[in-house]
């Protein structure tokens, strides 16, 4: 059990050695976790940097920052922080300002420990219920954000490649058909200039005006390239049909492989080398694992975020280093696919050797709506929605491991048959 996090203001450092005796059963039984803090402007720090406090006990009575002060920044920072205040028997004034500042309850000095437990447990059970309102809310939310999301995504990929498939079959079929038609054209040259030696000089000057030399040499290579790009734009929109597949009712068998290279095709522009660096590496470990029953459009969207992530990480690591430098140590993207030992999980890792992710910002990694991104580059829902994908949906796992400086790998675990 996880135990209810308290932060406990009081400039009295004896109360905080009394609070530890008299709550000590709760605090042995995990149900209490007591954190101190000897001042208002001390609490507030302590509030900003731990998001998980559940609620403040707090005398009102304090030098430097009173409780009635704290009470205003507290709603300032998060309105759910329920406060409950601990004033003098009979100062009914401050005790009606508290109340109309947000806090919760009040307990009176001498404290009745009983009836402090009684009050804790209150507000506990208060903040326990706002927290699963906010909850089921968030869930609700972000489902509604899933469905639309993949329900345009997937109707404007799919309509793309559906355009595209069209005017691709018939490019295609041509080149092939003008590529054979080309080489007949200069096999039936070929045998006028072995027949014909002696051409005219208005022949002979013309086919050197227009160097037929090097049209005959390249016309070939230019139609060998015509027809690999065209070959690429169909892999491109079979990547793109494949990464927005409308997934039905009840999940089906697929191949994991075919949803990473898919994404990996449509990110193929951001790991490319520009002016500024080398291409980023992608460095593909794919082990021997059996098709699993899943909902591929939406696992491929779980792989996209994480893939993106990683390439914003390369990019954030090269601020400040020169080209050469970072052909010294190349931005490197390294994906693994494996199965566990009995066989029952996927696993999909994704490692970069990016910037990697403070301690202050892991523990908030999932939490929804939060991102460092700048403004209009960053909705704080990716991650959140990618946990909601293979957790809720898959029944599987989605973990990372970080440190600044050298990186970060996540790790996704799928059910093979669920």
């Amino acid at each position: 059990m996880t135990p209810a996090r308290i932060l406990v203001v009081d400039d009295e450092v004896d109360f905080e050695a009394l609070l530890k005796q008299r709550l000590r059963k709760k605090i042995r039984a995990k149900e209490f976790e007591l954190i101190f803090a000897h001042s208002g402007k001390e609490a507030l720090e302590k509030i900003k940097s731990d998001r998980t406090i559940d609620m403040v006990l707090t005398d009102l009575s304090m030098p430097e920052m009173d409780g009635l002060t704290l009470l205003d920044k507290l709603r300032e920072i998060d309105e759910n922080i329920k406060a409950v205040v601990v004033s003098a028997y009979g100062d009914l004034k401050n005790i009606r300002a508290a109340m109309n500042c947000g806090a919760f309850d009040f307990v009176t000095k001498p404290i009745d420990f009983e009836d402090l437990t009684i009050t804790i447990n209150k507000t506990l059970a208060y903040v326990k219920q706002i927290k699963e309102t906010i909850f089921r809310l968030q869930q609700a939310q972000l489902q509604l954000i899933q469905q639309e999301k993949m329900a345009v995504l997937g109707q404007l990929v799919a309509g793309v490649a559906h355009e595209m498939n069209n005017p691709l079959s018939a490019i295609s079929g041509s080149v092939f058909l003008v590529n054979d038609i080309v080489q007949k054209l200069i096999n039936h040259l070929a045998l006028y200039q072995t027949e014909f030696t002696c051409s005219s000089p208005e022949i002979a000057e013309y086919a050197e005006e227009i160097n037929l030399e090097h049209i005959i040499n390249s016309l070939p290579r230019m139609l060998l390239v015509m027809s690999g790009s065209t070959e690429r734009l169909i892999n491109l929109s079979n990547s793109l049909r494949i990464f927005s597949r409308g997934d039905t009712e009840s999940k089906v068998s697929a191949d994991i492989h075919e949803g990473i290279d898919s994404t990996l095709m449509i990110l193929q522009h951001r790991l490319k080398p520009n002016r500024q660096r080398p291409e980023i590496q992608v460095v593909k470990n794919y082990g021997s694992i059996p098709e699993i029953e899943c909902y591929l459009g939406q696992l491929n969207q779980v792989f996209m975020n994480i893939i993106a992530n990683s390439i914003d990480a390369c990019e954030e690591v090269n601020v400040g280093r020169s080209f050469s430098e970072i052909e010294a140590k190349p931005n490197r993207i390294l994906i693994q696919t494996k199965l566990t030992k009995d066989r029952a999980k996927v696993i999909i890792k994704i490692k970069d050797n990016g910037t990697g992710i403070t301690p202050e910002v892991q523990s908030r990694m999932f939490e929804q709506l939060f991102t460092t991104k700048p403004v209009g580059k960053g909705t704080g829902l990716g991650l959140s929605i990618s946990r909601r994908i293979v957790e809720e949906i898959h029944g599987g796992s989605l973990t990372f491991t970080s440190l600044w400086g050298e990186g970060t790998e996540f790790a996704i675990a799928i059910p093979v048959v669920n």
